[in-house]
Parts: structure tokens; sequence; C-alpha cells
């Protein structure tokens, strides 16, 4: 018999009894029951006239079900002559109360757990809202396919997360390594970067590019350093050179006046060695000569090196020279925000679009779709200020943005939105207020000069020392530098500033 379990059979047990249906009636709430059962549950206890199973209340009389009971006859037939005792239904123990050794029909919904009937009224459960465990089983794997939905979307997620930072490592150490590359032995001195179309090559990897800068950077400064030091070492030689022979020229002359001198102490001595007359002959000729004036030996000045002008604040002198030579922009661009299309010089100080999409990983810093670009620097309090040289680029937003802006969607730079900033677009200037404020410029800036005051919450634009537009607007966050481009053939570069070193003063 337990082979032919099966829900066929659930359906055809009485919830009361937990047997096949014998007179079977229906009530109005549709539930069935033997139509003793139901009387006997009627008349336990207090008069009632409610469902065993819904607690419905039925004012009708319970109408016996023809169908139900032809197709309980059916089955009890069918089963005649079978090894099982005969009425008896198998069931896994899972199915039966322990408490009341009756099947577990009933589900109820307060405390999430399967009851039988005779629970059902039992004090535990009285009152409780309860259904057929079979919708019970419908709703709990509909609950369980939602959970399981989110748990393969969630999964998912992380799958493209994993990607994502798989992508960050191959860009960490994959380089965006330049189609045009200056030869180590190739003549001449270093070129200035430029900004050339890349394409990432492995094993060539972010790390290694900076490497390769950084060394550049340096040979650089080491040029400088050594050529610095060669023309200090030319300087110490040629003076070295010119003192000593002065000096030994000096000595030359010392020389031939020691010699002269020796010939008249010679001769003096001599005379002086006479007897008698003699002396008096030779002594007015010997003393004439001998009395010759001849200038006392005296140090020449600036005989010596000058060692305070080689050596005096010798590190101090040298960075003053470097740093004619050595470049500073106040804002630097960082690539890990430039969206794929744009294209930054190897300094970091130009950027222009491409209508090519480069591989980079979507990390959250970076701005995709839109072209947009943040320096590397923020600023939350204090003044400053940096250059843009827009040059004949067409399509152009220079300002501030702040660190909440949305870089995953396509929003316009404007001050609502968290930008503060001007624009050049379709041969119009405006300001990016909201909405956009159309600016009259006398003449096309090629120099746009951005100073920011933090403390006073102003954003001003210049065109060289000309006022093109001034925000006034509360700063509650930090804030990057922002370039957006549309322009392939024109780039924005930003200018390096004077830098001045001047030692302190007192009076």
């Amino acid at each position: 018999m337990a082979g032919r379990l099966s829900l066929t059979e659930m359906d055809l047990s009485c919830s009361i009894c937990c047997g096949i249906f014998r007179d079977p009636v229906v009530l109005k709430c549709s539930h069935s029951f033997c139509s003793t059962c139901l009387q006997r549950y009627w008349t336990q206890g207090p008069p009632r006239r409610d469902c065993p199973l819904c607690r419905s209340h039925s004012l009708d009389e319970p109408v016996p079900s023809l169908t139900l009971k032809n197709l309980c006859e059916a089955y009890i037939q069918e089963g005649e002559g079978s090894e099982d005792p005969a009425g008896e239904l198998y069931c896994d123990p899972g199915e039966m109360c322990p408490l009341h050794g009756e099947r577990l029909k009933l589900y109820c919904v307060p405390d999430q757990e399967p009851i039988c009937v005779v629970c059902h009224t039992s004090r535990k459960h009285k009152q409780h809202d309860c259904c057929p465990v079979g919708e019970a089983i419908a709703d709990v794997k509909e609950k369980m396919k939602s959970v399981l939905g989110s748990k393969q979307e969630k999964r998912d997620a992380f799958d493209k997360m994993k990607k994502t930072y798989e992508e960050a490592v191959e860009c960490i150490q994959v380089t965006f390594l330049p189609e045009v590359m200056h030869s180590s032995s190739s003549a001449g001195p270093p070129r200035e970067p430029t900004l050339t179309r890349g394409r990432f090559l492995s094993p060539q990897v972010q790390a290694r590019f900076v490497e390769r800068r950084t060394r550049e950077e340096f040979e650089k400064l080491h040029g400088f350093l050594d050529a610095e030091e060669e023309a200090r070492m030319e300087a110490l030689r040629a003076e070295e050179e010119q003192k000593s022979r002065a000096a030994r020229q000096k000595i030359e002359e010392i020389d031939v006046k020691m010699t002269s001198l020796s010939d008249s102490i010679r001769v003096l001595e001599e005379e002086m060695a006479l007897q008698g007359i003699s002396v008096l002959h030779k002594c007015k000729t010997t003393l004439t000569r001998a009395s010759s004036p001849m200038e006392d030996p005296v140090m020449a000045p600036g005989a010596l090196l000058d060692v305070a002008e080689h050596l005096g604040s010798l590190s101090f002198h040298v960075w003053e020279k470097m740093h004619k030579t050595v470049k500073f922009t106040p804002v630097t661009l960082d690539p890990n925000t430039a969206a794929p299309w744009l294209i930054l010089s190897e300094d970091l100080a130009s950027v222009c679009d491409s209508d090519e999409r480069q591989k980079m990983p979507d990390n959250p810093e970076r701005f995709d779709p839109d072209t947009g670009v943040l320096g590397r620097e923020s600023f939350t309090s204090g003044k400053h200020a940096w250059v843009v040289n827009v040059g004949d680029n067409t399509a152009w937003v220079v300002g501030v943005a702040k660190e909440s802006v949305q870089r995953k969607e396509k929003v316009s730079s404007v001050l609502r939105n968290g930008y503060l900033s001007v624009y050049f677009y379709q041969k119009m200037y405006f300001a990016g207020t909201s909405p956009l404020t159309r600016l009259n410029l006398k003449r096309n800036p090629q120099r746009v000069r951005v100073q920011l005051d933090c403390d006073k919450g102003r954003v001003s634009f210049y065109d060289d020392d000309t006022h093109i537009y001034t925000f006034k607007h509360v700063l509650s966050e930090r804030v990057f530098p922002y370039f957006w481009v549309g322009c392939q053939e024109c780039p924005l570069t930003l200018e390096p500033l004077e830098v001045s070193l001047k030692a302190a003063e007192y009076f």
C-alpha cells in the first residue's frame, strides 16, 4: 500500500479521523469530512458550527458529496486483497503528529509548524490561523524560490565584482603602453610627454608604467645634478689652475729677487773680509749697489681658492637653480577617474577625447559613460588656483565637482548635480547654473584660470585677468578639480606654475 501513497490518497482522507472518507459531506467553505466525524466534532464540548480546518462558521446543513463517496469506494475496492490491513494507510513517521499520532494535515501560520486536527483544537494552537499543509508547502516553496532568486542575483553580483577586481589587478599589473615610445638609445634630449593612442599590452603593467615614468623623471633630475656637479667641478678646476699659475709666477719672481739678494750678500761678505785700505776703495760701489731699493715680499690678495664660494649653501643654490628647470602643476589628472574614451598624457597634465573605448576596470571612481576626469588633489579648506589651457578645443567643461557626484550616469555637469563649472559648447559659453546661464564674452579664452576659496564658498573663473563668472555656493563636502572634454584634436592642458625660492628676512 505504501507504493500507492500519493496526493490523491491524502485528498481522500478525512482531516478529523485521518481515514478514507465514510459518507463524506461538504461544507459551504468547500472542506469535506466524514459525516459522523463532523457531527462528533460539533457535539464535543460547547455547541459549535465551525469548520474544523478554516474555522469559518456554517449555518447550513452539510451536503453529502456523492462524487467523493464514489471515489473513496473505488479506492477501497482497488486496495482490497493487499497485504496492508484493511482501512489502514501507510504514513511516513515524519507526517505523523508526535503528540497525538494523527496525520499532520494542517499548518499553523503563527507558530510556523505543521499540526494535526487535534493540535488545531488544543490550547496551544486555538484561534491560530491555519491552512492545509499542501497550501503551506506551495507557499514555502514560493518563498524559497524568491530567496533562491535573490541569492542567485547576489552571487552574480559578487561574480561581477570579482571580475572587476580581476580587471583592476590586471590594470595594476598591465600598463597603458603607448604605441609611440622613445628608444633609450635615440639621440638628443628626451621630448616632452605627448598625448598618444595606446593599448594594453601584457605583461607591461601599471606598476611598470609608473616605474618607467619615475625612472625617467629621476633620470632628468640625475642629469641636471650631474651636469651641475660637472659645471662646478669645472669652475673649481679653472680657479685652481688660475690660482696655481699665479702662485707659480710669484714664486719665479721671488726666486729672481732672492738670487739678486744672495749675490749682494756674497759680495758684501767678501769685501768685508778684506783688510786695509782696499775696503775703502770698493765700499762706495758695493754700498751703492747694495742700497738699491727692493719691495718687501707681500702675498697678493685672492691667492687662495674661494672655498666659501664653492661650498656656501651649496644644496640651496643647486635647488634654487633646479626649480627653474622643474615643472610644477598644482593639479594632476587622476587616471583612475578618467572615462574609458579619454586619453591622458604620460605626465598626467593633458587630456583629450577619442572615438575608441579603451579597456579599463569599472572601478567606482571612474566616469562612465560621461567623458569626465577629476584631479587627484581634493580640497576642503583654503584658497587654491590652477590654469587650464583650452586653446582651440571645441567642447570643454572646466571647474570643480563635489565628491558625491554621480559617476556611472550621464548627467549634466551643473550646480544641482554637484558641479560648479563653465562650459564651451556649440560655440557658446555658459555657466553651469540650473538652468544654464549664457555668458557673453568679448573674446575666446585660451587660458582659463580657476580660483577656489573653500572657506568663503567661491569658485571664480578668469580669462587671464578678465573675470568670467563666480559661483557663490557653500561647500559642505570635499571638491575635486573637474574636466570634461569632447574634442579629439586639441587637448585640455594644465599649465605649470612659476615657483620661487626666498630665504626669510629678519629686521
